[in-house]
């Protein structure tokens, strides 16, 4: 927890009691994939009175300061990552399950060519998997 303390502060966020309790949650078993709507129904399960607007609002605050990973997914579905470092995911379509796919797997050296004064900032892969049909 002490750590997670100056981890938030480090990041410019105050360590508030409902930042402690989603941030634990979330940086307390490794990398990880969530929703907000998955945060909250954990949060419940702990006995964390929070309201699903806090964990929203939580969830944004902690990708603004850099320490999530937000992937948006059919413009309605965000999913919250935990693994800050350079990779891209599988999407299963039936369990709507993010998983990670090391970087080395897709080519990226066929980008486009860029416009004048602009670099990449980030790519972002989302292959969806779906079951073939029997």
């Amino acid at each position: 927890m002490h750590d997670l303390r100056r981890k938030l502060s480090a990041a410019g966020l105050r360590p508030t009691r409902q930042r402690l309790r989603l941030g634990w949650l979330l940086f307390g078993s490794g990398d990880r994939h969530v929703t907000a709507e998955r945060l909250y129904d954990e949060a419940l399960a702990a006995r964390a009175p929070i309201s699903l607007a806090t964990v929203y609002n939580t969830l944004n605050q902690f990708s603004s300061a850099g320490l999530l990973r937000e992937i948006a997914v059919d413009g309605a579905k965000t999913y919250f990552d935990t693994n800050l470092a350079d990779h891209q995911h599988f999407l299963t379509e039936e369990a709507h399950l993010l998983v990670d796919l090391p970087r080395q797997l897709i080519d990226f050296s066929q980008l486009p060519e860029l416009p004048e004064g602009m670099e990449i900032a980030r790519v972002d892969v989302v292959v969806r998997l779906r079951r073939k049909p029997s």
